[in-house]
């Protein structure tokens, strides 16, 4: 089994700064791809960013050049730097984690969500 804890969410002023990372633990032998997505209320989840176990990265249209997205594979952890935040960008954020056990089954995992408010 897998577990993935976010941290880092919160309320900030449009244009302000929020980090979020995310924490990988538990039978991990590698993590093909980590990611976060969002959900705001009464919308689906949709992606935002991905990076691969190689580091290629993978932003949606709407929070290209304002966030960026990091992995650490030695600590199977995670980042995203959210800059100039829009209040359009409130939304629950949630960690993605596509993980190879050690008994070499792959699964898809997600963590359990951090709120993330922009006020105007």
């Amino acid at each position: 089994q897998v577990q993935l804890v976010e941290s880092g969410g919160g309320l900030v002023q449009a244009g302000g700064s929020l980090r979020l990372s995310c924490a990988a633990s538990g039978s991990i032998f590698s993590i093909v791809v980590m990611g976060w997505y969002r959900q705001a209320p009464g919308k689906q989840r949709e992606l935002v960013a991905t990076v691969t176990r190689g580091g290629s990265t993978h932003y949606t249209d709407s929070v290209k050049g304002r966030f960026t997205i990091s992995r650490d594979n030695a600590k199977n952890t995670v980042s995203l730097q959210m800059n100039t935040l829009k209040p359009e960008d409130t939304a629950v954020y949630y960690c993605n984690a596509d993980v190879i056990s050690e008994l070499g089954l792959q699964n898809d995992y997600w963590g359990q969500g951090t709120q993330v408010t922009v006020s105007s």
